[in-house]
């Protein structure tokens, strides 16, 4: 049974990561509000695409004409969102079916199901609501939790090597910590930037708008209650409010790599887990690499989905030294 609900948080897991890098192209190809209505789109189980449907439905929603090459991309996310939840409702019936040996797992797959529904809730609210860039970064974030969490159980279902104690491994194990605060911090502010629509807002590398500090409004930049029933699509915030999301999102960035690969680098030192420190610095180096190429070719959307997708991975990175690190020696 326990090696069954291992298999199953595995390609959980998988199903996860496309739903977050699909999610990340559905926003940022602007297809976000693509369904009006939720959970069909235009009253459809799928998307109306004949001719009779597509003008019933643009009668019915005249302040959203049917724009079917987005229609279909939201419909699509919603589709595999919802495999997910069976997905996750299996989980939980082999984790409380297993006996004593899915004992343990009970509690976290439990608390994915709960959270999985509330993401389903958010993604209803992201409609409802147009956008509200608060429910936005709450969506994403809820995204790479439920991602970060079927890998959890992933690693905690499976057969893990005990690592020797040691210094070295007791200074990992604090940088470990440390460094994924930093990384949840700085997706969020990814999130942010992206839900207000601010990663254009500096054009410009290493400067912003030609100059090494622009004119920023951070009051109004994280002002995170707003006006419920505004079309947020495309942001409501001016240039100054932008642009301090931007900067903010910048040097984050830049500390974001620095912790990182600082703590690839002592997870080398550690015995069984050179590999996985030299991924994570592999990947932070290549994130880091992804943002400036956003910025200077003006955020082309495959490389924009290629940025969320290895903030992903690196949770997944992050997740597994601390696996490793969290046994003790027998």
């Amino acid at each position: 049974m326990l090696q069954n609900l291992n298999r199953l948080a595995a390609l959980a897991t998988v199903l996860a990561f496309f739903v977050v890098v699909l999610g990340a192209w559905v926003r940022l190809s602007h297809a976000g509000l693509g369904c009006p209505d939720w959970p069909g789109c235009y009253g459809h189980i799928s998307w109306p695409d004949e001719t009779h449907e597509v003008h019933a439905a643009n009668q019915a929603f005249p302040e959203r004409p049917v724009e079917s090459h987005k229609a279909w991309r939201e419909m699509l996310h919603r589709y595999l969102a919802g495999a997910l939840v069976l997905l996750v409702l299996s989980i939980n019936v082999l984790a409380w079916r297993g006996g004593a040996a899915t004992r343990g797992l009970r509690g976290l797959a439990a608390f994915v199901a709960v959270l999985i529904v509330f993401q389903a809730l958010l993604g209803m609210w992201t409609v409802t609501l147009k956008l509200l860039p608060w429910v936005v970064l709450a969506h994403l974030l809820g995204g790479m939790a439920t991602f970060s969490l079927l890998w959890w159980l992933r690693l905690r279902s499976g057969t893990q090597r005990k690592l020797p104690s040691g210094p070295a491994s007791r200074r990992l194990k604090r940088w470990l910590g440390i460094a994924l605060l930093v990384l949840v911090a700085q997706i969020s502010l990814g999130g942010w930037t992206t839900a207000n629509y601010a990663a254009l807002a500096c054009p410009d590398l290493p400067t912003c708008g030609g100059a090494w500090w622009p004119e920023t409004d951070f009051g109004e930049a994280f002002k995170v209650w707003r006006e419920i029933g505004v079309n947020y699509e495309g942001g409501i915030l001016d240039q100054p409010a932008r642009a301090a999301i931007h900067m903010s999102h910048r040097i984050g960035a830049v500390l974001t790599l620095v912790v990182l690969l600082f703590t690839g680098w002592l997870a080398t030192r550690v015995s069984g887990l050179a590999r996985i420190g030299g991924l994570l610095m592999a990947l932070v180096c290549l994130q880091f690499t992804l943002g400036v190429l956003n910025v200077a070719w003006q955020l082309p959307l495959p490389n924009a989905v290629a940025h969320n997708g290895t903030a992903a991975l690196l949770l997944a990175t992050l997740l597994c030294a601390m696996s490793a690190t969290r046994l003790r020696p027998a």
